[in-house]
């Protein structure tokens, strides 16, 4: 398989309050560093959706290349014996993208449950009433096979409001949405204990996610009353100024007030917790990242001798130095924001 090295970093956020390196900064000088036991594989298999999100940060769009943006057996197979060979990851977390769209998605979840480890599925739920132009649903499969393998399900639900997320995600989106949901929810997800439904919350404009323990009831009151449906846990999670978003904030002249917004948040307590500390990513090829944002901007992991996941073994990844820049205050603004949601109290 050709090995092509990582691109450089394209997406670099310039502004004249905001230098590359004034997150390490922030650090008092200190440089990031991953915990001493990386539990998390965090996958990106692939670019191609149904959608393409006002505030994607990886930029995912239905005319992305299903070929060289999608992972492909040969490296899902690869990944998987790596797993194999590396015992430790606790949870693999497949993320894209719509990550059902990737031809070799069912393989892969398999394959990693055959391991005994956790598979989580970052779900776009609009997916599994999606329709061809004949009119037939090709991922209405979704909810039955995710259940039957015990997938944990992160679905994007921005907001319970039909016009917010209208507005970040498309005309159709939160009826889709409603509907994908109750089909999980049909399944046994949100519902049965061993069928975990966590839905995740951006905000729609340039601010901080309100707390989540607070919207999280919210949500639960609104969506159940309104429209039956049940959830384990809601997961606040802050937009990254990079991608699709970093350019809606500069054209509305809104990005300099936006990362001001993020640096005077800042929240030292939150750094223990930030998700890079305990995980690595990788992208469709399998080269390495610290984590999707930074994939997103193009940048590798920065202290690491190979570009490949199976170039290391599970213990070189623990205690390397992390790549940092801008966006990283993203993360640490507030009560902190990673894939799970909230880090600590602000």
């Amino acid at each position: 398989m050709p090995q092509s090295k990582p691109k450089p970093p394209s997406n670099r956020i310039e502004l004249p309050l905001v230098q590359s390196n004034s997150f390490d900064a922030r650090m008092r000088g200190g440089k990031l560093n991953a915990a001493n036991k990386i539990e998390i594989l965090q996958i990106n298999i692939g670019l191609v959706c149904n959608l393409a999100c006002k505030h994607c940060h990886v930029e995912s769009s239905p005319k992305r290349n299903a070929a060289s943006d999608n992972m492909n057996r040969q490296t899902a197979d690869r990944v998987l014996q790596w797993l194999a060979d590396n015992p430790g990851i606790r949870v693999v977390d497949i993320t894209g993208g719509s990550p059902e769209m990737n031809p070799n998605f069912c393989n892969l979840v398999q394959g990693v449950r055959s391991l005994g480890i956790t598979v989580m599925d970052r779900c776009n739920p609009t997916i599994i009433v999606h329709q061809d132009p004949a009119g037939n649903e090709p991922y209405g499969w979704v909810p039955d096979f995710l259940a039957e393998h015990s997938v944990e399900v992160v679905a994007s639900l921005p907001c319970y409001l039909p016009d917010n997320v209208r507005k970040q995600r498309g005309v159709h989106a939160f009826d889709d949405s409603v509907a994908g949901l109750k089909r999980l929810n049909d399944v046994g997800y949100g519902v049965d204990p061993g069928l975990q439904l966590n839905l995740v919350y951006n905000p729609v404009g340039a601010s901080l996610p309100p707390p989540q323990e607070q919207l999280q009831e919210d949500y639960r009151r609104e969506l159940l009353s309104r429209y039956g449906l049940r959830f384990n846990q809601l997961w606040t999670i802050t937009n990254m100024p990079i991608a699709r978003w970093r350019d809606s904030l500069q054209r509305s002249g809104q990005l300099d007030q936006y990362m001001q917004t993020l640096i005077a948040a800042f929240n030292p307590s939150s750094v223990d917790h930030l998700m890079c500390r305990h995980m690595i990513h990788i992208d469709s090829q399998g080269r390495t990242h610290d984590c999707d944002f930074n994939f997103a901007m193009g940048i590798p992991t920065a202290s690491l001798s190979g570009s490949y996941l199976w170039d290391h073994r599970l213990e070189d990844l623990s205690g390397r130095r992390i790549a940092t820049d801008a966006h990283c205050f993203g993360c640490t603004a507030g009560a902190g924001s990673s894939c799970g949601g909230t880090l600590t109290s602000s």
